[in-house]
């Protein structure tokens, strides 16, 4: 089967545009007609109510749209063998644009995007960290990303900020953080979250009321300890609302709340259609990721022969927007929070204060916040 290559075409723009190397296409219509977008899942279905739905729905609504072919693949198992395996089967069916969630996609890609230089990577969610990680991991130190990859990572810090902000304005005044791992992705959740309470707190004069209890679980998936520490925070001390951040560790959150009629704040994506599977009205919101933004931009662009914008880099995506949320890739979903007392317009507003700089959210995180409010940070539960 004939690939069609992607060539760069250098000149003052730096425009890159996918044409056969013998002649460039003039016709929008051709364009469309070279570009083929994948979407492999990181192992799951594309029914997971997470990255891969999210995902697999921005793709295929876009191509839809755009008159674009596509298909996605779902590995044969959780590895990094079976991901690769996933990829080579895509290029082998001739789609030259991947899209991959999640940073378990790391290896996959060092492994597979330098010997595919024909082939366009769009990974989300994997950072820096996790690809030169992974090249390390593989013998390759000095390690450049290709040209032919983007990756997107996001500012966790505003949707944490976010979804804090709009908690304690919701009314909630005994709240808590769980944790995945320490890793800088779920600190700038947590710190984001501490520092949205307090804001809220000290807006409505309450700080010396509000207390945030603060650990990390050491693991990203929830299990029977994890929820008994949850059970101690919701019936003993009294929390109200938990923001559980780093993969299925909101399980242990879930389920202790659903014992206590707790509540339960989601991340990454719109989770309230899993967490309210444990209780009604159990998620107060969502601290999102905008994939399906990312996805937009990144296949518009491609189109658009705008590659170079992203061509071999990894960009942190935050707010582009005071007045669009949904061209924003970091948001809460207003469609399906269960807030009263915290209004769209007030999510509205505060986006815009955030963007034009009127709210300051730290990303640091080697330092606890500044604040007044009770923050009480643990130990790790294992």
């Amino acid at each position: 089967m004939k690939k069609l290559v992607l060539c760069t075409m250098i000149a003052a723009a730096f425009a890159m545009s996918f044409t056969s190397c013998s002649k460039k296409t003039s016709s929008t219509s051709q364009k469309k007609n070279e570009v083929r977008v994948a979407m492999v899942t990181d192992s799951g279905d594309i029914t997971d109510q997470s990255f891969n739905q999210t995902t697999y729905a921005a793709s295929k609504a876009f191509c839809d749209e755009a008159g674009l072919k596509f298909n996605y693949y779902k590995p044969a198992g959780d590895s990094t063998a079976d991901r690769v395996a996933s990829i080579n089967a895509a290029i082998q069916d001739d789609y030259n644009v991947l899209v991959l969630p999640g940073f378990l996609f790391a290896e996959a890609i060092v492994e597979t995007a330098e010997k595919n230089s024909d082939i366009t990577f769009v990974g989300l969610d994997i950072s820096e960290f996790d690809i030169m990680s992974a090249a390390e991991e593989k013998g390759k130190k000095d390690w450049k990303i290709p040209e032919n990859v983007f990756c997107a990572v996001y500012a966790e810090e505003i949707p944490g900020y976010m979804a804090g902000y709009a908690a304690v304005k919701e009314g909630y005044t005994h709240l808590g953080f769980l944790g995945g791992m320490a890793v800088p992705a779920v600190i700038r959740y947590g710190f984001g979250f501490v520092q949205g309470c307090n804001k809220a707190a000290e807006e409505m004069g309450i700080a010396d009321k509000v207390t945030v209890e603060y650990v990390y679980g050491g693991q990203f998936y929830g299990d029977q300890q994890i929820k008994a520490s949850m059970d101690g925070w919701y019936k003993n001390r009294g929390v109200e609302v938990v923001f559980a951040c780093g993969g299925g560790i909101w399980t242990s959150a879930a389920d202790a709340a659903k014992d206590s009629g707790g509540k339960v704040i989601g991340v990454d994506v719109d989770q309230s259609a899993q967490i309210n599977a444990y209780a009604p009205d159990m998620c107060v919101t969502s601290a999102m990721k905008g994939l399906g933004a990312t996805v937009n931009a990144v296949l518009k662009s491609i189109l658009e022969e705008k590659w170079s914008k992203y061509s071999g880099k990894v960009e942190s995506l935050g707010l582009v927007s005071a007045t669009d949320m949904d061209a924003n890739y970091v948001q809460l979903p207003t469609d399906t929070w269960t807030m009263k007392n915290f209004t769209v317009e007030e999510y509205k507003t505060l986006t815009a204060d955030i963007f034009n700089g009127k709210v300051s959210i730290s990303n640091e995180t080697a330092t606890t916040p500044t604040h007044t409010i009770t923050l009480n940070i643990y130990p790790n539960i294992k």
